[in-house]
């Protein structure tokens, strides 16, 4: 699952997505956004992957949109956002290319390094665990171009960071580096190899029980975004999908051999 934009390797479990435009700090043109919906739709119903990193070639994860697509501003034009039939939640294709991580049924990990600007920023909100190199800077920029985060950080960032914390990230602009941004809960943690790190936590997760994950990942989702009750409810239904299936009837015999092992 190869395109010129994006690149996709399977193995043992773990999709190492790539964002591949190195040349340009992979900055988002209408085929990388397209790429990226792409590669992100073919893994949604992958049996074979347990889990996802999703990371930039080169310099950077991304440095958000390309200066091509400014120059189009510049000019008059009002073609720029493009709509399409919803994917998810998600009807622009923008959006799609942040919401289709969250779609995924198996947990994404984006490992990020250089710079995660503005629409770069917000693909990597669309993954559900996010690794950053100290040094990383990260910018909710739009504001500074006289626009908006319009690829789901609006709607994203106030869950990770506060409401608070999220309007002075966008009213301002202000870049800040991997360690503030674990410190705002924008980032889960930093590390000097996100790549590696986000590789070796993705593996450890892909040896889990693949049904588990993804019920786990949808019921984390659902939380805060139905009533508690329907919460508990969906809890029920994921465990009884699960107990005595032939997974985890597997899953128990291998767990209980090793621990007879010991």
């Amino acid at each position: 699952m190869n395109t010129n934009r994006v690149t996709c390797d399977v193995e043992d479990g773990v999709a190492q997505v790539r964002l591949n435009r190195p040349d340009k700090m992979n900055a988002l043109d209408p085929a990388l956004f397209e790429a990226l919906v792409s590669v992100g739709s073919g893994l949604i119903d992958r049996t074979d992957v347990s889990a996802v990193v999703l990371a930039g070639e080169g310099r950077a994860f991304c440095a958000g949109l390309d200066m091509g697509q400014f120059a189009k501003m510049a000019d008059g034009a009002d073609d720029i956002v493009v709509e399409t039939e919803r994917i998810g939640a998600a009807k622009a294709l923008g959006q799609q290319a942040a919401h289709i991580w969250s779609l995924v049924p198996v947990p994404v990990i984006a490992a990020l390094h250089g710079v995660a600007f503005g629409g770069g920023l917000q693909v990597a909100l669309g993954a559900d665990i996010r690794i950053a190199a100290p040094d990383t800077k990260l910018s909710v920029m739009e504001i500074v171009w006289g626009l908006i985060p319009d690829m789901t950080g609006t709607q994203l960032l106030p869950e990770l960071v506060g409401r608070d914390v999220a309007k002075e990230l966008v009213f301002t602009g202000r870049r800040i580096s991997g360690t503030e941004a674990a410190a705002l809960g924008l980032v889960t943690r930093v590390d000097n190899d996100p790549l590696a790190a986000a590789t070796a936590l993705a593996t450890e997760i892909a040896g889990n029980s693949r049904n588990a994950l993804v019920h786990a990942k949808h019921l984390l989702d659902l939380a805060g975004h139905a009533t508690l009750a329907e919460g508990f409810d969906a809890e029920q239904v994921a465990i009884r999908d699960l107990i005595g299936s032939p997974e985890q009837t597997e899953v128990v015999r291998r767990r209980t051999e090793e621990l007879a092992r010991r």
